[in-house]
């Protein structure tokens, strides 16, 4: 008896596979000279070779289902960009995939192109955590499937996190169904059956508790993050880490809270930056809401339009978390 959405979570393990391993490769090629120039160019390659290969197999497989992802192909079709855009049919074609031609890239990049919501879509990010990429740091690529405003099924490929499968592996899949649990596989697998069950911790106080949030300060108030450590008694240093890379942290319990605190009024997020990592915490056992205690909302169209900010907990902690973040004026 098949389970349900295992045709999608078959697709949709495939394409984060073969978007993550051509991400790996040319950040691998990040010399300290491109470092040293702050050339965004291979993290521009990467993010427009993910999106083309992930909405590439989206179209073959269900052709129906609308794509909101993060890019489009406008700037590769001007002229001044067709360097880039030939790099990235090189990328493509170095890792074998058919038919790769300068329109098929671009037609495949603009199939992610939905803004607005409907009844079942997806949504992706195809480098998420672009900072995180140039330093050749933790970065992700997140996709997810959503029907009647619910996550149904969220991947995270991960290239850089060490796998809890394999401990000596570099490199892990992360997968969740909703009512399947959450599970972790090595990125160079050929099948879900090297996969192993995450879960979230069971730690009940925070002085025992760590928390997780960006690195960059401009995605999340860390002054704000260290006044809620302070108030609650949190002890343990945070850990900052790019992308959606967080969830993954959460999910397999090296982590007991991610906050991403609101940074300016009238801030939402982008719905391709949560959706996938939402539902492997939710799936691991933890709780998400935003800094109200709301659950996110996924059927505004792109945005979390009804939601301010992220929270994320082991599902013990997120009480009292959300009370402290009311009574120190930060959900105001």
């Amino acid at each position: 008896m098949t389970k349900p959405y295992e045709s999608e979570l078959k697709t949709a393990l495939a394409a984060v596979k073969q978007a993550s391993l051509i991400c790996r490769s040319v950040q691998s090629a990040i010399t300290d000279e491109v470092l040293e120039k702050k050339d965004k160019s291979p993290v521009t390659i990467a993010d427009f070779s993910s999106q083309a290969v992930i909405c590439r197999e989206l179209l073959q497989a269900f052709p129906a289902d609308p794509v909101i992802g993060e890019e489009d192909a406008a700037e590769l079709k001007e002229s001044e960009n067709r360097e880039f855009l030939e790099k990235i049919v090189s990328e493509l074609n170095a890792a074998g995939v058919p038919d790769t031609t300068p329109a098929h890239v671009c037609s495949w990049i603009d199939h992610g192109g939905a803004k607005t919501y409907s009844d079942r879509f997806w949504t992706l990010d195809p480098i998420d955590g672009t900072k995180g990429f140039l330093r050749k740091e933790q970065y992700a690529v997140s996709l997810a499937l959503i029907v009647e405003g619910k996550i149904v099924l969220g991947v995270l490929g991960c290239p850089n996190l060490p796998c809890p499968a394999e401990g000596t592996v570099t490199g892990t899949i992360y997968y969740a169904v909703a009512g399947q649990g959450s599970f972790a596989m090595p990125l160079e697998q050929n099948n879900s059956q090297a996969s192993v069950p995450i879960h979230v911790t069971k730690t009940p106080d925070f002085s025992e508790s760590r928390f997780c949030e960006s690195v960059e300060s401009g995605h999340s108030s860390h002054g704000h993050s260290q006044q809620i450590a302070e108030q609650l008694g949190i002890e343990k240093d945070p850990r900052r880490l790019d992308s959606q890379a967080k969830y993954a942290i959460v999910g397999q319990g090296e982590a007991d809270i991610y906050m991403r605190l609101p940074t300016r009024a009238g801030y939402r997020e982008k719905i391709w930056d949560h959706a996938a990592g939402v539902l492997l915490v939710e799936e691991a056992g933890g709780t998400v809401s935003d800094i109200h205690g709301k659950p996110l909302e996924f059927n505004q169209g792109y945005e979390l339009s009804n939601n301010q900010g992220v929270i994320v907990t082991n599902g013990l902690l997120h009480p009292k978390l959300i009370q402290t973040l009311n009574e120190l004026g930060i959900s105001q």
